[in-house]
């Protein structure tokens, strides 16, 4: 009977860990979506196309830049701030320079203040989807298309947002398995 309990009690135990396991891989993909959906934190939406909504009423973005001291470049938008129509379409352009002497390959993370503004906050397209490789001593200029949906002024919470700071990290990543192909191939050995 003690043994039968025992048995019990340590099934019960390893079925807790496999279920906290699963949760714990599932949370941050599932943080991800949540944050994605609902604009949380100051997560922005990405869009296929710009906004065909555009409204009279202006809204001002400014922009901010950072990078991990570890990752040996300089990073900085090209523009301290932009006005524009709540809908309109917009390109901004950040600057990266890599003061090192070897390729680094870095991905930027970003969001938006206020954080109700992420939800209405657009990117259409943006160097932040992808990772960037920089050569020695290389700078280089990226574009960032975005627009401020309409829907804002309709939210009770966001309607008077009308200042939204867009921030950049970037940090060092390793290239992935494709990028670091090419940046070990060597000049001679680049088919046309």
């Amino acid at each position: 009977m003690i043994q039968r309990s025992n048995t019990r009690t340590v099934s019960y135990l390893l079925g807790i860990v496999v279920v906290m396991g699963a949760l714990s891989w599932a949370a941050v993909p599932f943080y991800n979506w949540f944050c994605k959906v609902t604009g949380y934190g100051g997560t922005t939406n990405v869009a296929t196309q710009a906004s065909d909504h555009v409204l009279d009423e202006k809204v001002r973005v400014r922009f901010d830049a950072n990078v991990d001291p570890k990752m040996g470049w300089t990073f900085r938008p090209m523009q301290r701030d932009m006005e524009l129509r709540i809908g309109e379409n917009a390109i901004a352009f950040y600057e990266a320079v890599n003061t090192t002497d070897q390729p680094i390959t870095g991905t930027a993370s970003y969001n938006v203040a206020p954080d109700i503004a992420g939800y209405y906050f657009n990117k259409i397209e943006c160097f932040c989807f992808t990772e960037q490789t920089l050569q020695p001593g290389e700078r280089i200029e990226m574009p960032v298309s975005f627009f401020v949906d309409a829907g804002i002024v309709d939210d009770d919470d966001a309607s008077r947002v009308r200042d939204i700071t867009l921030s950049y990290t970037f940090h060092r990543t390793e290239p992935s398995a494709p990028k670091q192909a090419a940046l070990d191939k060597k000049p001679d050995q680049n088919v046309n």
